[in-house]
């Protein structure tokens, strides 16, 4: 196999960061993970045989660690983030840090023929009717720190002299070596199997979803074509996954015909991810999904059949 561009992979040890590793190592590329491991996670043990990958320990955040590192690769994929809003609520600090500064500083330490590509959120678009379809001109409204943080480093990097491409990224599922159960079809599959329900609340309100490898697809996607689409961002999900809580609770009761889904006003939703998006541009560009719910949801299973012989709940 002939030997593809080196690839850098800041937060390389995460739930994405993993699925992305032996993706981009089975496709031939050569990959760096950079990581502080802050979950003790041990989940990229399985490619340390491989000649073409090598890890780095240390942090986004290290000015003097990624000038020593950045310079001799190909493509930048910056990972390392603190994701979500309750994470960045409880770190506000460090979300400012290593979602926004830290890509700033890598942006200005990679030259120019490097390219970089950025996975964004699309809960930036904050609260809509959830009636609208959203596309790419769809102003951003972000809500919590967490899409604040990601929307600031995507504009940073559009309007940068540097080339960049930015992918905004639906509710991402299915399983990971450094699996996180806390993502919305990944959590209602493991309560259908571990507690046999579900209480929902704003359970009309609607998102968009993308199978894991298939975001992992896309970033292979980006890179090798990357001359057509720099300097632009693109909504990353299934076109025919635009769907309320309940409409993916219900979609999961078909495999669990006794998953009780009780519908409550006992919370709220504080990113206001109320949505549907268009995921037509990304299309345009030759990319197409290949996985669906129902894999997800069937990979899901057998995964969590594992998993919950150990902790149920993790999410390390």
């Amino acid at each position: 196999m002939v030997k593809k561009e080196k690839v850098l992979l800041t937060g390389g040890s995460g739930y994405l960061g993993n699925v992305l590793t032996g993706h981009l190592l089975n496709e031939g590329y050569q990959v760096t993970c950079v990581d502080n491991l802050m979950y003790k996670q041990n989940s990229l043990f399985n490619f340390v045989s491989n000649p073409d990958f090598d890890f780095v320990y240390g942090d986004c955040r290290d000015k003097k660690l990624l000038e020593k590192i950045v310079s001799n690769k190909d493509v930048i994929i910056p990972l390392a983030a603190i994701v979500g809003m309750s994470a960045c609520k409880m770190k506000p600090d460090e979300a400012k840090q290593i979602n926004y500064e830290a890509i700033v500083e890598l942006n200005k330490i990679r030259s120019k023929n490097q390219k970089l590509i950025f996975p964004t959120t699309n809960s930036g678009y904050g609260t809509k009717s959830g009636d609208v379809y959203c596309t790419e001109e769809t102003p951003l409204e972000p809500i919590s720190l967490y899409g604040q943080t990601k929307a600031n480093a995507e504009k940073y990097l559009l309007e940068n002299e540097k080339d960049a491409v930015t992918l905004r990224l639906a509710t991402v599922f299915g399983i990971s070596p450094r699996m996180r159960t806390d993502l919305l079809v990944n959590n209602f599959v493991l309560r259908a199997l571990a507690d046999g329900y579900v209480v929902l609340y704003e359970a009309n309100f609607k998102r968009n979803y993308i199978h894991i490898k298939d975001v992992a697809r896309c970033f292979q996607h980006c890179i090798e074509n990357f001359s057509s689409m720099k300097n632009q961002t693109y909504n990353l999900g299934l076109e025919e996954a635009n769907l309320s809580k309940l409409e993916m609770a219900e979609k999961i009761k078909e495999y669990f015909p006794k998953f009780e889904v009780v519908c409550k006003d006992i919370g709220e939703d504080l990113d206001k991810r109320n949505y549907i998006v268009s995921n037509k541009k990304i299309m345009s560009t030759g990319f197409k999904a290949l996985f669906s719910l129902d894999d997800g949801i069937q990979e899901l299973i057998k995964g969590y059949e594992i998993l919950l012989k150990n902790n149920p709940y993790q999410n390390i």
